[in-house]
C-alpha cells in the first residue's frame, strides 16, 4: 500500500515551479548521498530554508514529508546503481548514505517489494522507471555539468527565482530584524570568552566572571537557546571569524567581548554579530569604577537586555527581574567568589587538595563580607560534594552539608537555578527520585538553558525511571546547547538511550557520529563492544574491546571491569582473574568504592581455585548491598543492588534470598537490553537458572523490555523520525 500511495502522489504533474523546487530539493540530496548524517536539518539549510518552511511546501507537493524524501531519493538512487554499476550491497548501502547494508535492505525490501539481491540477479526491470523522474532528469543534467560545465543566462535566472521563492515564502518567520534570511527559525547565540587585553594573567578570574554572568543572563531568556561555556571554551583564543565559529557551534548570533582592568577601573567592550552576515549588528563600550558594584552588575544586565532587544526577543517581567537581580552589594565578596570559583574548578579537574582548602578559604571569605551572597553557599556545596561524595557514601548524613547549604542559599535567593539543581542532586542520591526530578525542572524553569541539569535529568530519567520517551526528548533537548568535542558525550548517552530499547542500528549510527566529532577510536570499539555484548555476541565483544585496549593501553583501568564481564560470559577463567586484579587496583587508586563489581571479582577468583579470597569479596559484595538499600543510595534506586545480591546468593546456594532480591529487583517498571541479555547468560545464576520460577521472573523482565520498546516506536514514528 505506501508503494502505490508514493507512485498516486507523483501521477499529478507538478507545476514547473513546483518540478524547479523538487528538482533542486532532489540535487542537494544526491550532492550528499554519501552522507549519511545528511537529514532535515541539513537539507533545510542548504536550501536556505526554515525546517518549517520546507516541511510545508514538501508536502504541499509531494504528501511527503522531508524525511520520506530524502530516504526514497537515496532509494531510488541505489535501485540506479544496482542495476548499472558493479557494487556489493554492502557497498551501495554505504555510498547511498545508509548507516548499515542490514537497515539498507529493510529499507529497500519495504519500498519496492523486493530485496536489493533480487535487483542484482536480475529478476526485476523497469518497473519504477516514473516513480520519481527528477532523479533521472537531475543525473543527466550533472553529467552534462561535468562535461561542459557551463551556466547559461536562462539558468542564472531560474537560480534566482528559486532563491526568491525560498526567502519569499515565510519571511516573517525566517528572518531578523534587520530583513537578512538566517538558515534557523530559532534564535540562538554563543557567548565567547573575553579577550583579556590587559595581559595581567592573574586578572583573568574576572572577565571570566563577566563572561558567565552575561551567560546566565540570557540563560534565563526562554526565547533564545544559549550554547552552552563547555562549547565556546574552544574558541577563548582562535582567529576564527564570526560565520565559522557560528556555523560550528550551530547559532545565529555571537558575542564578543574584550575588557581591560587597571587600578580600581574597568574597561569592557561588546559586540553582537550576526552570523548570516558577519555583520555588527550591536556594539558597545562600558567604563566603570570598581567600587559600585551596583553599576557593575547593571552594566551587565544591560548588556543581556539590549541583546534580547535587538533580537526582538519576548522577555517576561520574570525573566527581567531575574536578569536585573544583583548577588551582592560588596564588590570584595564578588571578587573573593570569583577567585573561589576558579580554585574549586581547578579541584575538580585535578583533586589537587591545595586548590580544595584555596576554595573553601576564599568562599569563606567572602562570606564574612556578605552573609547574604547566595551564591557562595551553593559554590561551597559543589566544592563539599567534590571532596566528600565517597568518604560519606555510608554514613547517615552523606552530603547533608550540601543540602544545607543550598537551603541557605536559596533563603536569600528563592530563584537560585544552582541552588535547586543541588538540591535535585541531593534528593537523587538519597533515594527521593521523584522531588529530585522535581528540583531539577524548577532549575529548568528559571534557567531554560541549563545543561548539567538536563544531564541529570536524563540520568534519572533512564536509570531509576525509565521511562524512555521522556529521556529521549530531553536528550535532544541536552543535545541542542552544546557543540564541539564535548557533544560527542551527550551523542553517546543518545546512543546508549536507543541501545537500551533496542533500537541498535539508530544506537550504532550516534556512536558513529561521536567518533567522528571526537576521533577516540578506543572509546568507539568500547561502545561497539557493549553493543555486541547487548545483542548476546559475547565473542565479539571480547575481540572489540581487546581492540580497544590495544590502542589505549592507558584505559585499561577503566576497560578491566568490562572485559572482565565479557571473558567471564566468554568462560575464560585465567583472563577474568588477571583483570579482577586490575579492577581492584583501579579503585584502589581512585579512592572509591567497589559497589558493583565485589562479587565479579569474587567470581573470577572462585573459578581459579582462589576461594577463600572470592568469599571475602562475595561478603564485601553483601555487606556494601545491604548498607546501599538501608540508606536508600543509588544503585538501590536503580534496583541494580538487588540484582547483584540476587547473584551473590545465588552463587552461594542461599536460593531464599537470591529469589527475594530477584522478585524486587523485577518490580522496576522498564528493562534495557543489556539487563535482559544480562539475567539471560548470567554465569552466577547458573545454580537456579533452569528452575521454574527463575524463568517465570526472566519472562516477567522481557516482556517490560518489549513494552517499553513497543512504546518508543510509537513515539518515533509520531515524530516522524521513522
Amino acid at each position: 500500500m505506501k508503494k502505490l500511495w508514493f507512485k498516486v502522489s507523483f501521477m499529478k504533474e507538478p507545476a514547473p515551479i513546483d518540478q524547479i523546487f523538487i528538482s533542486k530539493l532532489t540535487e542537494i540530496i544526491l550532492d550528499n548521498l554519501g552522507n549519511e548524517n545528511f537529514d532535515v536539518k541539513e537539507l533545510a539549510q542548504e536550501s536556505g530554508m526554515s525546517r518549517y518552511v520546507l516541511t510545508r511546501k514538501l508536502f504541499a507537493i509531494t504528501n511527503k514529508t522531508p524525511n520520506q524524501f530524502i530516504r526514497e531519493v537515496r532509494l531510488k538512487k541505489a535501485l540506479d546503481i544496482l542495476r548499472n554499476e558493479v557494487f556489493t550491497i554492502s557497498e551501495v548501502a554505504y555510498k547511498t548514505g545508509f548507516s548499515s547494508p542490514s537497515y539498507f535492505i529493510s529499507c529497500f525490501h519495504e519500498f519496492f517489494g523486493y530485496t536489493p539481491g533480487e535487483v542484482k540477479n536480475k529478476r526485476f526491470e523497469g518497473e519504477e522507471e516514473n516513480i520519481l523522474p527528477y532523479i533521472t532528469s537531475i543525473q543527466k543534467q550533472k553529467r552534462v555539468k561535468w562535461r561542459v560545465f557551463i551556466l547559461t543566462s536562462a539558468g542564472i535566472l531560474i537560480l534566482a527565482v528559486i532563491v526568491y521563492i525560498i526567502y519569499d515564502v515565510d519571511v516573517k518567520n525566517s528572518s531578523t530584524d534587520s530583513g537578512i534570511p538566517i538558515k534557523y527559525a530559532e534564535k540562538s547565540i554563543a557567548v565567547l570568552p573575553i579577550k583579556n587585553l590587559s595581559n595581567i594573567i592573574s586578572d583573568q578570574y574576572f572577565y571570566d566572571g563577566v563572561m558567565e554572568e552575561i551567560f546566565n543572563n540570557l540563560s534565563k531568556v526562554h526565547d533564545l537557546r544559549v550554547i552552552s561555556r563547555t562549547s565556546v571554551e574552544q574558541y577563548r583564543n582562535t582567529v576564527k571569524t564570526a560565520p565559522v565559529i557560528g556555523k560550528e557551534l550551530n547559532v545565529n548570533y555571537i558575542i564578543e567581548g574584550s575588557g581591560q582592568k587597571y587600578g580600581n577601573k574597568f574597561r569592557i567592550r561588546i559586540q553582537l554579530i550576526e552570523v548570516s552576515t558577519d555583520k555588527h549588528i550591536w556594539a558597545e563600550s562600558f567604563q566603570h569604577k570598581m567600587k559600585s558594584i551596583r553599576k557593575f552588575f547593571r552594566i551587565q544586565s544591560q548588556i543581556a537586555e539590549n541583546i534580547a532587544a535587538k533580537l526582538n526577543l519576548s522577555i517576561t517581567l520574570d525573566e527581567k527581574e531575574l536578569i536585573e537581580k544583583v548577588p551582592t552589594y560588596n564588590m570584595s565578596a564578588y571578587n573573593l567568589y570569583l577567585k573561589a570559583n576558579s580554585y574549586s574548578k581547578d579541584y575538580e579537574n585535578t583533586r589537587d587538595s591545595g586548590s580544595y582548602k584555596t576554595a573553601i578559604d576564599l568562599y569563606d571569605a567572602a562570606l564574612e563580607l556578605d552573609t547574604t551572597f547566595a551564591k557562595v553557599y551553593t559554590g561551597l556545596a559543589f566544592a563539599y560534594w567534590n571532596r566528600y561524595y565517597y568518604e560519606t557514601y555510608f554514613k547517615e548524613n552523606f552530603l547533608d552539608s550540601c543540602l544545607i547549604l543550598a537551603e541557605k542559599a536559596l533563603s536569600y535567593d528563592d530563584q537560585l537555578d544552582e541552588a535547586y539543581y543541588l538540591k535535585g542532586q541531593y534528593s537523587r542520591v538519597n533515594g527521593y527520585s521523584v522531588e529530585a526530578l522535581n528540583n531539577y525542572d524548577k532549575a529548568l524553569e528559571i534557567n531554560p538553558n541549563y545543561l548539567s541539569a538536563y544531564i541529570r535529568k536524563w540520568e534519572l530519567l533512564l536509570f531509576v525511571f525509565g521511562d524512555y520517551v521522556k529521556c529521549l526528548e530531553n536528550c535532544y533537548k541536552m543535545l541542542n546547547l552544546i557543540r564541539g568535542i564535548e557533544r560527542s558525550i551527550l551523542l553517546k548517552a543518545l546512543a546508549r538511550t536507543y541501545l537500551d530499547v533496542g533500537f541498535t542500528e539508530r544506537a550504532k549510527d550516534y556512536y558513529y557520529e561521536a567518533l567522528v566529532l571526537d576521533g577516540k577510536k578506543a572509546s568507539y570499539l568500547n561502545n561497539s563492544a557493549w553493543t555486541e555484548f547487548c545483542l548476546g555476541n559475547f565473542e565479539e565483544a571480547l575481540k572489540l574491546m581487546k581492540q580497544a585496549v590495544e590502542l589505549d593501553p592507558t584505559n585499561l583501568g577503566y576497560s578491566a571491569g568490562f572485559l572482565g564481564y565479557y571473558c567471564v560470559f566468554s568462560d575464560r577463567n585465567e583472563e577474568a582473574y588477571n583483570l579482577a586484579i586490575r579492577v581492584l587496583e583501579m579503585y584502589k587508586k581512585a579512592g572509591a568504592l567497589n559497589l558493583q563489581r565485589s562479587h565479579r571479582v569474587g567470581y573470577a577468583f572462585w573459578q581459579v581455585g582462589k576461594k577463600k579470597e572470592a568469599l571475602d569479596y562475595f561478603r564485601q559484595q553483601i555487606k556494601y548491598g545491604e548498607e546501599s538499600i538501608k540508606l536508600s543510595r543509588p544503585l538501590d534506586q536503580m534496583k541494580a543492588t538487588h540484582y547483584d545480591l540476587a547473584g551473590t546468593y545465588a552463587f552461594l546456594g542461599d536460593k531464599a534470598k537470591a529469589y527475594q532480591h530477584l522478585d524486587e529487583f523485577a518490580k522496576k517498571n522498564t528493562f534495557p537490553l543489556w539487563w535482559v541479555t544480562m539475567i539471560k547468560y548470567d554465569l552466577i545464576f547458573d545454580n537456579i537458572r533452569n528452575e521454574e520460577r527463575f524463568q517465570k521472573i526472566l519472562q516477567t523482565i522481557e516482556s517490560k523490555y518489549l513494552a517499553e520498546q513497543e512504546r518508543v516506536r510509537k513515539w518515533l514514528e509520531e515524530q516522524e523520525m521513522l
